[in-house]
């Protein structure tokens, strides 16, 4: 039985005074899993709907994205009948960049490993803890949220062309829109406002995906690849962010060094 007096609170209060309700999109076969995380979510002051079928939820998602609907964030599980998590994921993000928490088998890193790749913000395994979920969409709320005091007085970052607008959260590379997931923009923001400087993954970790750095949680790794070749499309001679060996990740200053 869960107890909701370990609970994290997660009711973010705008400007206004006003209480914000998060709506999040469950997608998972496991029925009696679905209707116990519902419950528990509800009490944070998440409004939850639940899938349990893959295909089903992507003409949803389409639907949704069509009508300007689009969910806050999504928790989808690894496999599915109709349509596996995997499938979704890819084919979503031809069309959304709603953040995205992937549930996978426990000790399964190869499922996390391509999640991540494809499109994924963050994973846990399962079984899960629904406290654990309520903190892992807790940070990915946090670092997607729009604030309108923030938008209001945004900062620009350029660096070797590559134009990053943290207001509108909106990047690109010589007048060409780059797409980024929410936890690879936060990644390669970290970077950006300390270029020239070696960021340890402990950092990037707590800073991009606002949580802790596991021994051997390789998040921010494939967050970094993938910006890598996102970036080598328009700067394919160029290694703009390094490996610093046993350290962390440096995105360089001048270019030759």
């Amino acid at each position: 039985m869960l107890d909701r007096r370990s609970a994290i609170t997660l009711k973010p209060v705008t400007a206004l005074g006003t209480v914000m309700t998060y709506h999040i999109l469950i997608i998972d076969d496991d029925t009696e899993l679905c209707e116990l995380l519902s419950e528990y979510l509800s009490h944070e002051n998440l409004q939850i709907t639940l899938i349990h079928d893959g295909l089903e939820a992507i003409n949803h998602l389409q639907t949704q994205y069509k009508d300007n609907k689009e969910y806050d964030a999504i928790v989808l599980d690894f496999m599915l009948p109709g349509l596996q998590g995997l499938d979704i994921l890819q084919r979503m993000r031809q069309f959304s960049s709603t953040p995205v928490l992937m549930l996978t088998a426990r000790g399964d890193d190869i499922d996390r490993i391509v999640g991540l790749e494809s499109g994924a913000d963050d994973y846990l395994p399962k079984p899960c803890n629904p406290r654990e979920l309520l903190a892992r969409l807790r940070a990915i709320l946090r670092r997607t949220e729009t604030n309108p005091i923030v938008q209001s007085s945004k900062t620009v970052f350029e660096v070797h062309g590559i134009r990053l607008d943290s207001g509108n959260r909106h990047v690109s590379i010589d007048d060409e829109t780059m797409s980024l997931t929410s936890a690879e923009f936060n990644t390669l923001l970290t970077l950006i406002e300390r270029t020239g400087q070696v960021v340890t993954k402990e950092e990037l970790t707590e800073l991009a995906l606002n949580r802790k750095h596991t021994r051997y949680d390789r998040s921010i790794d494939v967050h970094i690849s993938s910006i890598r070749k996102k970036i080598a499309v328009y700067r394919d001679q160029l290694e703009l962010i390094k490996t610093v060996r046993g350290s962390g990740y440096i995105l360089i200053k001048d270019i030759g060094t």
